[in-house]
């Protein structure tokens, strides 16, 4: 069988974005093929759908099936799920930790002008949206925070590289504003690939987080 009919098959079929090298390893060990060789077979694939209504999508994890933007409004009409809606407060330290990072929770209340509490951190970390990446030499040691891969992912991004510099969005509401677009759009692209999970009709419930 074609390793490209193989690859084009569990990308598919994969719930997580895979990278060429998570999908080699899904070869049987005698028949597993080089990792040029399947990402010689992933950029062939994103040829042949690049003139679809699905795309093969690089993302900061790996790749993706899921249906082109413009797509994406009408195959959600299929869906009672509408794209979850996060508060103020939660978008705009997701968007400080995004633009800053890495960033002490003093930060982020010095860039906000507010506290910020714990359970919106808990909120981000339980997300996957942030992580700790080490602590700040200063009286304290306070942690660290910086997104993740799967902040990216969420957001439709393949790096951080992709987000539009803040002198383009001119302040902190046109980056919230600029997250919640791509969050709505991914949401629905995910709808249409994947039937939703009982993980992500519960988190399609508003959220009242705390400032």
């Amino acid at each position: 069988m074609e390793i490209k009919k193989i690859v084009e098959a569990l990308l598919f079929a994969a719930n997580e974005p895979m990278t060429a090298k998570q999908i080699q390893q899904l070869f049987p060990e005698a028949d597993r093929p080089e990792t040029r060789l399947v990402q010689l077979a992933i950029d062939s694939i994103m040829m042949d759908y690049s003139t679809h209504s699905v795309e093969l999508k690089p993302l900061a994890s790996g790749y993706r099936f899921q249906v082109r933007a413009e797509f994406a409004p009408w195959v959600s009409l299929l869906f009672e799920e509408k794209p979850p809606r996060y508060s103020r407060a939660l978008l705009e330290t997701l968007a400080i930790v995004a633009y800053q990072q890495p960033v002490t929770r003093g930060d982020i209340e010095d860039i906000r002008g507010v506290s910020v509490s714990s359970h919106l951190l808990n909120s981000l970390l339980e997300r996957e949206w942030i992580q700790s990446v080490g602590q700040k030499q200063a009286p304290g040691l306070p942690t660290l925070y910086a997104t993740t891969k799967q902040f990216l992912d969420y957001f439709n991004l393949s790096s951080l590289a992709q987000l539009p510099s803040l002198s383009e969005l001119k302040d902190w509401d046109g980056v919230m504003s600029h997250l919640q677009q791509h969050q709505q759009v991914n949401s629905e692209q995910q709808l249409n690939i994947q039937t939703p999970t009982a993980d992500s009709q519960k988190e399609s419930s508003p959220l009242a987080e705390e400032s």
